[in-house]
């Protein structure tokens, strides 16, 4: 049996082939599952787009991460293609380029950060419980928020407030059987990465890695959210899993 047989996954964060997004909404539906994905606004247009170039193509549904009322209508809005869900991948990040400058960024330019690339797991969360009643499992996809990166700036403050959101999410949904997870990938050179001005820093993160690191390949991370999306992690939340090559386990 495939890994994720007869699940139903809702991928958020599809915007081109290069995302780990558009890697675990591949990999899980070659294992088994029927995927959803979200978009918003002009950006819908080209996720439907790229969703063709999955095995299948998958439906495609309005989710602002800043907007409240999209939330509230989420579940109604998945509940038009399936009957629930098993697994949910938040893949959901957003800075204003003052943002990566810590000294000079202003609260105008810290909150956006905050709010979509943190606080939008728990609205999530919330949003797809009720289509989870016999439990599942959310990942999402962090940068090792542990220490501070050159350049990263206020969205490594907002990724260390998304490592705590998804602490407390395990905590306030195991009850339901929601199990909360993060992948905290190594860098891959996405558009959304190369919107970050120190993302070529990073350019030396496969030397130092024991296992190397290949920046144009998203697939181990997609494989790990895979794996937390499928029953092979029943007693597992609150956890983060490195996906790095190793990096974050040595000292340079």
């Amino acid at each position: 049996m495939a890994l994720l047989e007869g699940k139903r996954i809702l991928v958020t964060g599809v915007l081109t082939e290069s995302s780990i997004a558009f890697h675990v909404a591949r990999l899980a539906q070659e294992e088994g599952a029927t995927v959803v994905l979200t978009s918003f606004g002009r950006a819908a247009k080209i996720t439907s787009a790229i969703s063709r170039r999955l095995p299948d193509a998958a439906p495609v549904v309005e989710l602002d991460a800043a907007s409240q009322d999209d939330f509230d209508a989420l579940a109604g809005r998945l509940r038009e293609h399936i009957d629930g869900l098993d697994g949910v991948l938040h893949s959901i990040g957003f800075a204003p380029q003052p943002a990566f400058d810590f000294t000079a960024a202003t609260w105008e330019d810290v909150a956006p950060a905050l709010q979509i690339s943190a606080y939008s797991l728990k609205p999530l969360v919330a949003s797809c419980a009720p289509l989870m009643p016999g439990g599942g499992a959310v990942v999402g996809l962090t940068l090792d928020a542990s220490v501070a990166w050159p350049g990263y700036d206020w969205m490594g403050v907002a990724k260390a407030a998304f490592e705590a959101t998804n602490r407390y999410c395990a905590q306030s949904y195991g009850a339901a059987g929601i199990r909360c997870n993060l992948v905290a990938a190594g860098p891959i050179s996405t558009t959304a990465a190369k919107s970050i001005p120190a993302f070529g820093r990073f350019a030396e993160w496969g030397q130092h890695a024991p296992l190397g690191w290949n920046q144009t390949d998203p697939t181990p991370a997609a494989k790990a959210c895979v794996a937390l999306l499928s029953d092979w992690f029943p007693a597992t939340t609150g956890e983060i899993v490195h996906v790095d090559g190793g990096f974050h386990c040595t000292g340079g």
